[in-house]
């Protein structure tokens, strides 16, 4: 036997070192979303509501005349919470197969799916309608954003002039930073890169758009910017949804927080499961304090 067919035996038996964890998929790990909106805590029952109401104005005054009065709309909106969970099955064998414990990277990616869907469900608050009860009845009607809260797909400008654009928006509402708002803004990685390539932008606030650049949440342009991916798209897919909002905008609620449970599940051969379940829900408070902006796919 030949040393070279010799040596091709004893590397077959070589002894394989398997990776003893799992590298997760890239993907969010934290909600980003939550720290920019108003956290109502626990909520107890199946709802909870949002209270507003119209501004006032003083008026001249008349000697000995007449009281007039003046009574500012007012209005109860609900929030209804929902229910999501998830369930991971993982295999007896590949318990010590693999090491796959289910306190490791299971539990962790559990946790990151839990922590997207509180920012899906606060996303969606500040877009989509609310309803809103304002009469004796009870009678509840959805409330969208106006037309007057949206910048269309119609412009041209850069971002820097639609930021302007939304927060002049913001100034004739009266809920910006000279009323003691902090404005947020939801932005992707296709917006960054727009960003980047407009050397107007890039040199005029170097260390902000570096951050921007790097992920952080940052304050640019007047604006707290807050990366988020998953930006909502038109039905015919032409323009993505921008939210941009003040932090009193939204209401968040928790019902039944985040729970696990782990346990084996004698239907599947003692698979052991590991079962997430949680229940949130949030709610837009007041139209004025978001501007949907929509660009151009």
């Amino acid at each position: 036997m030949s040393f070279t067919a010799n040596q091709n035996k004893i590397t077959a038996a070589f002894v394989e070192q398997f990776h003893d964890t799992f590298e997760i998929l890239c993907q969010q790990k934290e909600s980003r979303l939550l720290k920019t909106v108003v956290n109502r805590g626990k909520i107890t029952g199946n709802t909870f509501t949002i209270n507003d109401m119209g501004g006032l104005e003083m008026r001249d005054r008349t000697r000995f005349g007449n009281t007039e009065w003046d009574v500012p709309d007012a209005g109860t909106r609900r929030v209804t919470l929902h229910d999501f969970d998830l369930a991971v099955p993982i295999d007896k064998g590949d318990e010590h197969r693999l090491l796959a414990s289910v306190q490791g990277p299971y539990m962790n990616a559990c946790l990151y799916a839990y922590q997207r869907k509180v920012d899906e469900v606060i996303y969606n608050a500040l877009l989509g309608e609310i309803p809103r009860v304002d009469s004796y009845n009870g009678t509840a009607t959805n409330v969208a954003l106006p037309n007057t809260q949206i910048i269309t797909t119609g412009g041209s400008g850069s971002i820097k002039d639609i930021i302007a654009t939304a927060k002049g928006i913001f100034r004739a509402n009266d809920c910006d930073e000279q009323d003691g708002e902090t404005l947020y803004i939801t932005y992707d990685s296709s917006m960054l890169t727009q960003i980047l390539c407009d050397p107007t932008l890039t040199s005029g606030d170097y260390m902000s758009v570096k951050m921007l650049q790097e992920g952080h949440v940052v304050n640019w342009g007047g604006v707290t910017w807050v990366p988020y991916n998953k930006l909502l798209r038109s039905a015919d897919g032409s323009y993505k949804r921008v939210a941009m909002y003040t932090g009193t905008a939204v209401h968040y609620g928790q019902g039944s927080s985040y729970e696990v449970d782990i346990g084996k599940r004698r239907d599947k051969n003692n698979t052991t499961q590991i079962y997430v379940d949680s229940s949130m829900a949030a709610g837009r408070a007041n139209e004025q304090k978001v501007v949907e902006i929509q660009l151009p796919v």
